[in-house]
């Protein structure tokens, strides 16, 4: 099959999947306004571009985190993918190291971190969530530190999992339910059955191993495997540091004032992010936020994520101010569609469309990416 982009992955993955899945993937947090909004504040900006200047060499290397990046972009944490594939994580870590990317492995992630490393030599970080009993936290940074993951993303955003209609109308649920619904979209999707469910239930082994349990994710609702930490606040961020001595990122600030509390705190950076839509419903776009948090952010860098599915979302992230962005469902789309073959090709596409953007915006690196070339306005048509 042919694929142009990724909205035509994210197609082929919708009939690969059986529909718990695909809505795993895909849904949001409620009535999904703000999942809509994510797309919406990249679509409301339209480019000012220059012509008649010299763009036969475009350069869109950068640093992220310190560490150089080919473009401005990670693939970003997502958890329980080995309900789109199998190695599922070793596969997105292989793709974005060839693309030249950091790979942020998350907490809930259906493979070891060191297997993780293992597929691997390239630019690996971790995202924590911390949960009640801390010493599962302290062992995950433990064992990433072994590993050399050399960035902490501290996700924030998650103190409860938000309302998301879909599980309810699709039987999503660890450990699976097995009802007559279920069987049917096993039965009627068969190339993932095959590839995919033969296998078994998926299960979060890095936070097993850490909480020195033998379960899966039949604990992932039930047991303090995966209960967050709510009283997880600011004044942690020291006790973070005694775990973790590489760079650190708060991951799911939402506002402004938070942005700035975390500059207070020193931190390397912010991930401005609503975690796809998928938390609170009518939280505001990452992308509506940027502009206002990079004018205070200093030494900080910034990050944004959330809706990104062209490299002319990259182009407009990077005028606004942003180090990066975080990819998620786009190199899933490819994934859940080809295996690693669909993520890689994801990833070549965003990466080929951003250095076609910058050219016909009259850029050749990313320092020239600014606010001049962006227009308020809605494109028309």
């Amino acid at each position: 099959m042919i694929y142009a982009n990724v909205a035509d992955y994210r197609r082929a993955a919708r009939r690969f999947l059986p529909r718990f899945a695909y809505a795993y993937l895909e849904g949001g947090a409620e009535n999904e306004i703000t999942l809509r909004c994510n797309r919406a504040a990249f679509e409301a900006l339209a480019f000012d571009a220059r012509v008649l200047r010299d763009v036969s060499n475009v350069d869109t290397r950068t640093t992220l985190a310190g560490r150089p990046a080919a473009w401005p972009a990670v693939v970003g944490p997502t958890g329980i993918n080995g309900i789109f594939r199998r190695r599922a994580e070793e596969a997105l870590a292989r793709a974005a190291h060839a693309a030249g990317l950091p790979f942020a492995l998350s907490s809930a992630s259906t493979s070891l971190l060191e297997d993780v490393r293992g597929v691997s030599d390239g630019e690996l970080w971790l995202q924590l969530y911390v949960q009640q009993d801390r010493r599962i936290a302290e062992n995950l940074m433990a064992r990433a530190r072994d590993a050399q993951f050399s960035t902490l993303l501290l996700t924030v955003d998650t103190p409860v999992l938000g309302q998301r209609d879909d599980y309810a109308r699709t039987g999503f649920a660890m450990p699976v339910r097995w009802t007559p619904r279920l069987i049917w979209e096993l039965v009627t999707h068969p190339r993932w059955l095959a590839t995919v469910g033969v296998h078994g239930q998926p299960r979060l082994v890095n936070l097993s191993r850490s909480a020195l349990l033998a379960a899966g994710v039949k604990d992932r609702m039930g047991t303090r495997t995966h209960r967050m930490d709510q009283g997880l606040s600011w004044q942690d961020l020291a006790w973070l540091r005694r775990h973790w001595h590489g760079k650190i990122l708060v991951k799911g600030v939402q506002s402004a004032a938070d942005a700035r509390l975390a500059f207070r705190h020193e931190v390397d950076g912010v991930v401005l992010s609503n975690h796809g839509g998928r938390q609170l419903d009518g939280a505001r776009s990452p992308l509506d936020l940027l502009a206002e948090t990079v004018s205070e952010a200093g030494a900080a860098e910034v990050f944004v994520d959330g809706g990104v599915r062209r490299g002319s979302d990259i182009a407009k992230a990077v005028a606004l101010g942003a180090r990066g962005v975080l990819l998620g469902r786009a190199p899933l789309y490819g994934l859940a569609a080809e295996g690693e073959v669909g993520a890689s090709d994801v990833l070549t596409m965003l990466h080929k469309e951003l250095q076609t953007c910058m050219r016909l915006l009259g850029s050749t690196d990313l320092a020239g990416l600014t606010t001049e070339l962006l227009a308020t306005h809605r494109v028309s048509g």
